[in-house]
């Protein structure tokens, strides 16, 4: 029994595919003619729209030193402090915001009078249009391509080349690379550390002790805790950046705040065995003891400047162009074949679904309950219609 069916199934199968091509042959006049028809049709109309072309250029951005982390290691808690800042995991996400920014934007918009060419009276709308023409993409490969779309294929590539040159323009009146936000933060607290330096040792010379003499004297117990103090001020500097960048309960953060508590563990052991200050105003000790601290400091960030304007002269703004745009030869839209193609295709195919549904509604018409369930159906949409 289940045989039989199985055999009616694969009979009624073979029935429903040759129904389909008779009636698909039936009508192969049509399905041959109104596709090629509206095909045709679809690529004349295409003449009506202006062409577009494309201009595309490839840049390798500014790269980041990878050797600079050797000189962390020197420093761990003020370089680290600086290294961090940056707070990008993808250094190219934020190249490609600084192409995509308004600044440039507005720069290409005088520069190519983009409001005459869009027919736009207000700069927004200019911006607007530019960035709906231009695309900025970066790869896995860590190359930036920028595309641009223009009715002219001279002007679409002076506008992609003119990005890259707004690019570096940008770059070099920015601090984006590591290297130059690590320059900037060393620079603006070797300047602060310089002036209390400066402060400490007027301050030591007015309590009638010059440092040339203290530094002859047995004072190691007080250069200790000097650097010990810097070192636990460096280490303060490094957590208060990491919070801003990692979790309160990641490894890293952990392992510096356990750093941290032995420094100041320390700091006060050598605090207790040190010669203690008398509190008034001209305790030399007091004051040999700041000056040492904040001469430790500027050591330590004069070291660390000199080091990121070393990477920043080797990392600079460099930006290495693969491809230059060219003007393009072909234009990009409209694609006159490949439309009148897709036309034609949908057109076959909603042609050849509206012969088949006609026919399987004619032989459900034939049927006597067939009939009368599409007479229920019309005598309702008549009365919906009615209505």
């Amino acid at each position: 029994m289940h045989a039989n069916e199985r055999e009616r199934s694969a009979q009624d199968d073979e029935l429903d595919v040759l129904n389909i091509l008779v009636v698909l042959t039936h009508h192969w006049k049509s399905l041959l003619l109104w596709p090629l028809v509206v095909g045709g049709l679809a690529v004349a109309a295409t003449f009506l729209f202006a062409p577009s072309y494309k201009a595309s250029t490839v840049i390798i951005p500014p790269q980041q030193q990878s050797g600079m982390l050797a000189s962390l290691m020197q420093m761990g808690g003020l370089a680290s402090l600086a290294a961090g800042a940056s707070g990008l995991k993808n250094p190219a996400d934020q190249y490609v915001a600084i192409l995509q920014s308004r600044t440039i934007a507005d720069k290409l918009v005088d520069r190519f009078d983009l409001l005459k060419i869009y027919d736009r009276e207000l700069r927004q709308e200019a911006r607007r249009d530019l960035d709906s023409n231009t695309k900025v993409n970066a790869g896995r490969d860590g190359l930036i391509a920028v595309e641009v779309f223009d009715k002219s294929p001279e002007r679409a590539a002076q506008i992609a080349n003119a990005y890259i040159e707004e690019f570096r323009t940008l770059l070099d009146e920015l601090a984006v690379t590591e290297a130059q936000k690590r320059r900037v933060f060393f620079e603006t607290q070797l300047s602060q550390t310089n002036a209390k330096l400066l402060a400490a040792q007027q301050s030591l010379q007015a309590a009638g002790v010059n440092a040339a003499t203290l530094n002859l004297m047995p004072q190691s117990a007080i250069e200790e805790v000097a650097r010990l103090r810097a070192q636990v001020m460096a280490q303060e500097l490094r957590i208060s950046s990491m919070r801003g960048y990692l979790a309160e309960g990641s490894p890293d953060l952990r392992q510096a705040g356990s750093e941290l508590s032995a420094l100041r563990q320390k700091l006060r052991d050598a605090e207790s065995k040190g010669p203690r200050s008398n509190g008034s105003e001209s305790d030399y000790i007091t004051k040999y003891r700041e000056f040492k601290y904040q001469e430790t400091l500027f050591e330590l960030f004069a070291r660390q400047f000199e080091m990121a304007k070393a990477d920043e002269a080797r990392e600079g703004t460099l930006i290495q162009v693969v491809d230059p745009a060219v003007a393009p030869e072909k234009k990009w839209y409209p694609m006159r074949g490949l439309t009148g193609a897709v036309v034609a295709l949908f057109t076959l195919l909603g042609l050849a679904a509206y012969l088949l549904a006609r026919d399987a509604w004619r032989k459900a018409a034939a049927s006597a309950d067939s009939a009368e369930k599409i007479a229920e159906i019309r005598r309702s949409v008549g009365r919906s219609a009615g209505r």
